[in-house]
């Protein structure tokens, strides 16, 4: 699966395909292609530790922290 921007060009909305893809998958130019259009979300994800010390100072200071997202 490939993840790309939509971009604008002139009256027209691109996608680009890397390539290093077209070349895996020996496409040519002017090859017709088979594409599935779908929003993504990207969400980030932490690393175990990075969340242990999270949860981990989040007790030790969440008085703190509640304070400082409301002021």
């Amino acid at each position: 699966m490939l993840w790309q921007k939509l971009r604008k060009v002139g009256n027209s909305y691109v996608v680009t395909i890397p390539k290093e893809e077209v070349e895996r998958q020996n496409l040519k130019d002017g090859q017709l292609l088979s594409i599935e259009i779908r929003p993504a979300e990207v969400r980030p994800v932490m690393s175990p530790d990075l969340r242990k010390a999270f949860e981990e100072s989040w007790q030790q200071n969440e008085k703190t922290y509640r304070y400082l997202a409301e002021n």
